[in-house]
């Protein structure tokens, strides 16, 4: 299957600068399981900036790869901005890469953690770990497909020099 051409191009424009300014990046991944790191790998030369990704669907791989507090599981949920944060900084600091980038959500159809489906956070850790709140109203796959599009999005300010507004 070709890849999604707006996730495509999102994907080549940030990979591009990544090159140039010879930065890497590491994702971790939950509700989107590795649709963030195929969309990076999608794009031909980047192995050069993508070192790799975690999916991370179970709350013990969030603690025991990415470092994410149990105290902050139990408190805020695995879908949470202080999760997402820290799958950004635990994915960036496990692969040693410049930057994190990580999301964690519920996709649907049905809520979970008493979250309504569509609930996404996004992390990014460049290097200080912080997160993004959205609230998608699609179904399953539109969620996760919103969710990769906003994380390049996101990711895109972050690199000298691209505007993707």
């Amino acid at each position: 299957m070709p890849p999604d051409a707006e996730i495509y191009a999102l994907a080549e424009l940030v990979g591009t600068k990544l090159r140039e300014q010879q930065k890497t990046i590491a994702v971790a991944e939950s509700c989107t399981g590795g649709l963030l790191g195929a969309a990076f790998t999608d794009v031909p030369g980047s192995s050069t900036y993508f070192i790799g990704g975690i999916i991370a669907y179970a709350d013990a791989v969030k603690v025991k790869l990415l470092g994410v507090s149990q105290v902050v599981l139990d408190s805020e949920g695995a879908v949470s901005a202080m999760t997402a944060a820290a799958m950004a900084g635990g994915v960036r600091k496990l692969l040693n890469a410049d930057i994190g980038l990580s999301i964690t959500g519920v996709a649907g159809p049905g809520e979970e953690e008493h979250k309504r489906a569509g609930l996404t956070y996004i992390g990014i850790a460049n290097p200080i770990p912080r997160s993004v709140q959205y609230n998608w109203s699609g179904d399953r796959w539109f969620n996760r497909r919103q969710s990769v599009l906003a994380a390049l999005r996101l990711l895109a300010p972050e690199l000298e020099g691209v505007d993707v507004h």
